[in-house]
């Protein structure tokens, strides 16, 4: 499917061409952009292609591009408030080419957004689940190193499930949204949620993830059906290739879930206890009708390290110690590359 055109006009042409470069660079973004440096050439562009999203300094914009009725119509703005420009959300300039992208996808997903064409089954993105009824396995450590090293050849997203994430206190970040934002965005019918996780996603080590709800009460209160409309558009409209997805036990229809998933993995342990709560879990699985899961499911047993030194650096370390060379192994032979 033909992408959409996303244009930057910048009478600056080392910005506007170095901003499509960051664009290009960025494979969740589904657009093709293209850069211009004088409202002559966009112009002329448009009268050939059809423009979904406009970028556009204030110094560039004139009569003749007001014209062209491009709906998605963004003012890049150096700080000065432009009475004739109130028409047109705007977004900082000079900020980095990440936030500006943000800010942009921000104000697409709340607009009405483009209808879209049938998705080719053939596009949808490969959704890998982890989970265990086991705790204490390195789950959580196991799926951000897989992530991470499926986003070396792979546009990848992670998104984790569980109840405390942790997440927010290993990478020393508060997050202005997260997860819980984004499902009161699919609770409210909103159309562009691809774009919204655009808008959102965070990236480390060039996986981009979701930030994870703070509460868990907030996760309790999502249905599966609103899990499944979330999951269905990612996987068949966005950029992602691969996506990992890292539950907990929270969330409404887990089996339904982990069913959607074409490959699980279940981190194990083997003493006695573990052993018979992975017996009960199996059971329930098979008794609710969901015994495809165990079909899909590979236990893994990780191996243990003891530190990789301080916190803030433990997930970007993990893809290259042992489990990391465990992962790239398993990534090998199970061909999720």
């Amino acid at each position: 499917m033909k992408k959409r055109i996303f244009a930057v006009c910048d009478l600056e042409a080392h910005y506007a061409f170095s901003l499509m470069e960051y664009l290009n660079a960025n494979n969740r973004i589904p657009f093709q952009i293209q850069a211009f440096s004088s409202a002559e050439s966009l112009c002329a562009y448009r009268d050939r292609n059809l423009i979904e999203v406009l970028l556009i300094s204030g110094q560039a914009i004139n009569d003749e591009v007001r014209n062209l009725g491009i709906q998605n119509t963004y003012i890049l703005s150096e700080g000065e408030g432009m009475p004739e420009f109130l028409d047109y959300p705007s977004v900082y300039k000079y900020q980095s080419s990440e936030h500006i992208i943000r800010e942009v996808m921000g104000y697409y997903a709340e607009s009405a957004g483009p209808k879209r064409e049938a998705d080719s089954p053939e596009n949808r993105a490969l959704t890998v689940g982890i989970y265990s009824p086991i705790r204490r396995t390195l789950k959580t450590s196991f799926a951000i190193t897989l992530g991470q090293i499926l986003a070396k050849d792979r546009a990848t997203l992670y998104v984790n499930l569980e109840e405390y994430s942790g997440l927010s206190a290993l990478l020393g970040k508060e997050f202005r949204n997260d997860l819980s934002d984004l499902m009161y965005f699919v609770k409210q019918g909103n159309k562009n949620i691809v774009q919204k996780v655009n808008e959102m996603v965070q990236t480390l080590n060039n996986l981009d993830y979701l930030p994870p709800a703070l509460s868990p009460e907030d996760l309790r209160g999502v249905t599966r059906e609103e899990w499944g409309v979330l999951f269905k558009e990612i996987g068949m409209k966005s950029a992602y290739e691969r996506v990992v997805v890292d539950f907990g036990d929270t969330a409404e229809g887990l089996f339904e879930l982990l069913s959607g998933c074409q490959q699980i993995y279940m981190p194990v342990r083997e003493d006695a206890v573990s052993l018979a709560k992975l017996q009960q879990y199996e059971e329930l699985v098979r008794q609710s009708g969901y015994g495809e899961i165990l079909d899909r499911t590979k236990k893994i047993k990780l191996p243990y390290h003891n530190s990789f030194g301080l916190k803030e650096y433990y997930l970007e370390q993990l893809a290259w110690g042992e489990l990391g060379d465990y992962v790239r192994e398993l990534v090998r032979n199970d061909g999720l590359q």
